[in-house]
């Protein structure tokens, strides 16, 4: 087995790579955009209904952005690592609201949150593969 083929982003731990780092990136900006929303409730008068709205945005393009990055150097199927990375995002952000809230509910809110995660993702996976090919 060649040494490349071992590190090429085609390969198994390659692409699992891909999909953790964009999984990462999506809650480095999760967490931008959550802090920037504390901040505006806290020194502004915005009103906390609007913090839904934003929950679901943020975690809708921060999975666009997992899933644009868990396509990187894939050559086909930007579509299906898009949502695996956007599926890991929506699984980690369940566990998250389980861990942080006492009487956490699989509602369908929270399913339609995780359905949007992975579409978006998936999005982000087909445009991500689009974007980085020569």
């Amino acid at each position: 087995m060649k040494i490349e083929s071992m590190t090429s982003p085609t390969d198994t731990k390659g692409r699992f790579l891909s999909v953790v780092t964009g999984v990462l990136i999506g809650y480095a900006i999760s967490c931008a955009a959550f802090i920037a929303c504390a901040l505006a409730l806290t020194y502004t008068d915005m009103s906390e209904s609007s913090v839904p709205v934003i929950v679901t945005i943020t975690s809708i393009l921060s999975a666009a952005v997992a899933g644009f990055d868990a396509s990187r150097g894939a050559e086909t199927k930007g579509w299906l690592w898009g949502m695996a990375g956007g599926l890991l995002y929506s699984i980690i952000l369940v566990c998250i609201g389980i861990w942080a809230t006492e009487n956490f509910a699989l509602d369908m809110r929270t399913v339609a949150l995780f359905v949007l995660c992975v579409a978006g993702g998936g999005l982000g996976g087909v445009i991500g593969i689009n974007f980085h090919k020569k």
